[in-house]
């Protein structure tokens, strides 16, 4: 990576001695007709011009010039590969066939492109992944490049990493540059603001570089997949600022089958565990276990209109604990509540799926939208996991919804109470927080049940 000074030093220089490296493209073609490939020319003027006498720089140089001036702005710029992510690529009505998602995304590419004829302030693009915001970053850095702009595009994840690394003795840029460098950049792009990790390390260095450029009123490019709402609030409150932000959304995302099973309530379970088709009759269940049916059919029904605390459905297998975690996250959804719907041994399978270098999500983020998500249910939740790593995670996860007090339904078939000095069992067993709905009844799926 270049400096920032040097670059910019680089840029303001401008030879007309027509001195060029010994292999370079001009040497091989013929000269130029109109300097002899000098690099510059005499003005063909009368003697009595003011101007008669001056030099001034070949049309063939300037072209020289010019493309050499892109190549290195290109080349500081740290776009890469999404130097070929241009307006020409981008469909501007979007990438669904919805007509409000296609009004939506027509708007965001037509700011877009006014930012490009006045490049000021600041542009924050959101949308969910998959919905062209990268692109439409990537789109706007290299018109402003074409025009002749510094430009530093940055994916935050990666910056983080970026500057840790300048702690290493082995170092090629001290962490001061590096850092003064995206922060004073001419025109920065911060791609994927809020899928780093959340660490105060983290935090306080990202507030630094939008503080600093919010300050100064640095034109400044933002990407964001979460809500302004889920955003630390003193970025938020910067990014809300009407003087200097402008914010447009990108609408639908693009079908994503990955996408599509991270958290997403299954379609047909939906269609047919609701509160209406919940069976309080049991299967050949007593008196009394279906008063716990109609107790816990109850206690859900009162949840879901207003969710607040845990709630812990606790029951052999077969009860109705997953009909009732099903009924109470499609009745949030149906209000527009965010709602992650987990079988807990695919939640680790996901999260270990971001270890692998195929994948386009980091843990961190996908990590993170499981404990700020407004309404999480976790089915099938065990307090024993054979692995240190599923174990530190879950409790990670209970650690952090706990202390936020945010709406979580866990489903279980066991809870000992004898554990309460386990962390995990401690947190669902807090009477201030948790409401333990035990189920006592038969298998609704055993083949024996009677009409």
């Amino acid at each position: 990576m270049e400096d920032l000074g040097g670059i910019l030093r680089r840029l303001g220089t401008r030879s007309t001695s027509g001195a060029r490296p010994p292999d370079s493209t001009a040497d091989r073609l013929p000269p130029c007709p109109n300097c002899g490939g000098r690099g510059w020319l005499a003005i063909d003027v009368p003697v009595e011009h003011p101007d008669f006498g001056q030099v001034i720089t070949c049309e063939c140089q300037q072209r020289d010039m010019q493309a050499d001036q892109h190549e290195r702005l290109l080349r500081y710029s740290n776009l890469g590969e999404l130097a070929r992510f241009t307006f020409d690529l981008l469909k501007p009505e979007g990438l669904t066939d919805d007509p409000e998602s296609i009004k939506t995304f027509s708007n965001a590419y037509r700011e877009s492109e006014e930012f490009c004829a006045s490049p000021l302030g600041w542009l924050a693009i959101i949308g969910p992944h998959g919905s062209g915001k990268t692109h439409m970053a990537a789109a706007i850095g290299n018109r402003l490049i074409d025009n002749g702009h510094v430009v530093f595009f940055a994916h935050v994840p990666d910056l983080l990493d970026h500057l840790r690394s300048t702690y290493t003795p082995n170092s090629d840029i001290p962490y001061d540059q590096l850092f003064e460098q995206v922060r004073s950049a001419p025109l920065l792009v911060l791609d994927d603001l809020g899928g780093q990790s959340t660490t105060p390390w983290a935090q306080e260095k990202l507030y630094q570089i939008i503080n600093y450029r919010y300050v100064a009123r640095l034109p400044t490019i933002f990407t964001l997949s979460l809500p302004l709402e889920q955003l630390d609030i003193r970025w938020r409150t910067r990014l809300a600022d009407v003087d200097i932000a402008r914010i447009c959304d990108t609408g639908s995302s693009y079908s994503d089958p990955d996408g599509e099973k991270w958290g997403n309530l299954d379609k047909s379970l939906a269609g047919r565990m609701t509160f209406d088709s919940f069976d309080t009759l049991g299967n050949a269940a007593d008196r009394f276990q279906r008063q716990s049916l109609e107790y816990a059919l109850a206690y859900a029904r009162d949840f879901a209109k207003s969710p607040d605390g845990w709630l812990v459905f606790l029951g052999p297998t077969g009860c109705g604990k997953t009909h009732l975690s099903v009924a109470i996250a499609n009745e949030r959804l149906n209000y527009g509540d965010g709602v992650l719907y987990f079988l807990v041994a695919d939640l680790l399978d996901y999260l270990r799926e971001t270890f692998s270098p195929d994948t386009g999500v980091t843990l961190d983020k996908r990590f993170d939208e499981v404990r700020n998500v407004p309404l999480l249910v976790l089915r099938d939740f065990s307090t024993y996991h054979s692995t240190p790593w599923a174990r530190e995670k879950l409790y990670q996860l209970l650690v952090r919804r706990h202390d936020l007090r945010l709406p979580t339904v866990i489903t279980t078939r066991e809870l000992d109470e004898t554990k309460r000095s386990d962390p995990i069992v401690s947190r669902l067993l807090d009477i201030t927080l948790v409401s333990v709905i035990p189920i006592d009844a038969p298998d609704y799926r055993y083949r024996g049940r009677v009409a």
